[in-house]
């Protein structure tokens, strides 16, 4: 393997490059995608259309009150660094209004761009997860491949089939979600796609459960051991995550952080940021739930 590949605190310094810059992008989650009106969004928006909220020089006239203004979706929303990589590299600076022309091969790209750029950001957690392994070397292939895909011209963009890339090496991540489980419990319990909407999982031991893809909907995790635990994909909007332990839990995104509601007791991976609309005290459930989850570390 190469130097730079087998460091894996480079790649994590390399996580933040995954990260929305929304002043190098020309606006495109507030173009391309279609809004339907719902506790989401307090309006609709045909695909391709600006949103009202659109400012001349890219920004959102309501960036600061998103939730306020029901526009909850948009607050949760993360390119992971799509959009500045469509509009500076893929279309060397170019935007949808001067070139209207490529406006609609850009949204499309943009789509795709998304999902690769996601996919990236998994496959380097998991590199950062397993150091030296002998799934390492696939990771890295894996990795590369998903960069290369990134700088590809416009039309190839426009015609990959980003998805079935996705479930290519969703089997990948699998395989790595088992071993990294494996490390606190010999035989994790996998609730793949389970329904767990408004379940009640307060104080639960959930170390090493595989989430991925479940419906945690309005579930009660507060003070949840989620240590070791897949979430990829799991749904969390408006979980309450309060005194929850999520420092160690693999496969979170900030999307779905953003989607639930915590305190100053939920623990949250390093990578990742503590939503602003969260609690900035603990609440009394938070504290006490999240004392009965540190007696069982």
């Amino acid at each position: 393997m190469s130097d730079r590949t087998d460091d894996p605190a480079h790649l994590v310094g390399e996580r933040p490059d995954l990260r929305a810059d929304c002043g190098r992008c020309a606006g495109l989650c507030c173009v391309a995608p279609a809004f339907t009106a719902s506790a989401d969004f307090a309006m609709d928006k045909p695909a391709g259309q600006p949103c009202r909220n659109l400012l001349a020089d890219f920004r959102c006239s309501i960036h600061d009150s998103l939730r306020e203004r029901g526009f909850a979706g948009c607050a949760v929303f993360d390119c992971f660094g799509a959009g500045q990589q469509v509009t500076q590299v893929t279309f060397g600076g170019r935007d949808w209004r001067e070139s209207p022309e490529i406006a609609t091969s850009m949204f499309t790209v943009f789509a795709v761009m998304r999902q690769l750029r996601e996919l990236l950001w998994h496959l380097t957690e998991a590199r950062t997860l397993l150091p030296a392994c002998p799934l390492s070397d696939e990771l890295d292939r894996a990795r590369e491949r998903t960069e290369r895909l990134t700088g590809a011209d416009p039309d190839e963009l426009a015609a990959f089939d980003a998805t079935a890339y996705r479930q290519e090496i969703g089997p990948l991540l699998t395989r790595v979600s088992e071993v990294v489980r494996a490390e606190v419990r010999d035989s994790a319990p996998d609730r793949k796609g389970a329904d767990l909407i408004e379940a009640n999982l307060q104080g639960a031991d959930l170390r090493g459960t595989g989430l991925r893809g479940a419906y945690l909907l309005g579930a009660d995790l507060r003070g949840a051991n989620l240590c070791k635990a897949d979430l990829l994909g799991a749904d969390l909007r408006v979980a309450d995550l309060r005194g929850a332990f999520l420092a160690e839990s693999i496969f979170l995104t900030q999307p779905q952080l953003d989607a639930a509601n915590g305190d100053a007791a939920t623990t949250i991976p390093s990578s990742l940021t503590r939503p602003r609309h969260w609690s900035a005290s603990v609440t009394p459930a938070g504290s006490a739930t999240a004392r009965r989850r540190r007696r069982r570390r």
